[in-house]
Parts: structure tokens; C-alpha cells; sequence
């Protein structure tokens, strides 16, 4: 991903090549790597979303960096992008830690909401369809 001179990023991709490394693996292997293949998946998301931050913001002659949602309360990917935005120049900001929530967390609040008061339409899964723009108000 690094070279692939898109600004595109797969953490499945990322995943799925994890997991075919260890079902090469023994069990034993993998209790004994594990806090190494936890660190190099990390730095590998922190590398490749760094690059193609930085090159995207060249491209597109951005004046500042945003770091914003669950990833943000990562300390090694906010490190990296505060650094490369100084290096370049640019202005870096995200939240603080507590405000770094995930979207899954915030779709829950909105669903229990409207359950709680009882505006909620409940669908059965297999009739469910994708809606990606569907307003949660």
C-alpha cells in the first residue's frame, strides 16, 4: 500500500494478510509473536496512513492536518501525522482522547434512543438492505 501512488487504504486488506501469515503459524508461534505482530500491524497503519496523508495534502495543497474519529486516540498515528505536519508546515489538530469515539458507538446511541422512545421501526436482518445515506434524526 505504500507504493501503490493512490491515497487508498485497506485495514481488511491489512487484516487479511495478517491472518494468512499466522495460519502458517503454530499455536505456539503465535502466543510468542503476538505482541510483535500487534506492534508491526500498528506501525504499518501508522506508516501508510501517514504517507498517504501527507501526500494527499501535497496534492491538494492542504494548510493543515485533521485527525478525527476512533483512530485518533491512537498515540503512535497521532505522533507520526503531528510530525509529518510540522515537517510540511502544516497546521495539526484533533480532539482529545475522550472525544475520539468510533461511529459504531454512536449509531448504537442513536438506535437505543429511538428504541428507548419507541420511534424505532425494528427490521428483521435478512430484510434488511443497505442504506448508506439513511439520516439517523
Amino acid at each position: 500500500m505504500l507504493h501503490s501512488g493512490d491515497f487508498d487504504f485497506s485495514f481488511s486488506g491489512l487484516k487479511t494478510a495478517v491472518l494468512y501469515r499466522l495460519q502458517k503459524m503454530t499455536k505456539k508461534e503465535i502466543k510468542k509473536l503476538t505482541p510483535a505482530i500487534a506492534a508491526e500491524f500498528e506501525q504499518a497503519v501508522v506508516d501508510v496512513l501517514t504517507k498517504k496523508t501527507t501526500a494527499a495534502a501535497k496534492e491538494h495543497n492542504a494548510k493543515s492536518l485533521w485527525l478525527s474519529g476512533g483512530v485518533a486516540a491512537n498515540q503512535a498515528l497521532r505522533s507520526a501525522l503531528e510530525k509529518t505536519a510540522k515537517e510540511n508546515n502544516l497546521a495539526f489538530s484533533a480532539p482529545e482522547n475522550q472525544y475520539c469515539t468510533d461511529n459504531a458507538a454512536m449509531i448504537a446511541q442513536a438506535a437505543y434512543q429511538k428504541i428507548k422512545n419507541q420511534t424505532a421501526q425494528i427490521i428483521n436482518w435478512p430484510d434488511l438492505k443497505a442504506q448508506a445515506n439513511l439520516r439517523i434524526s
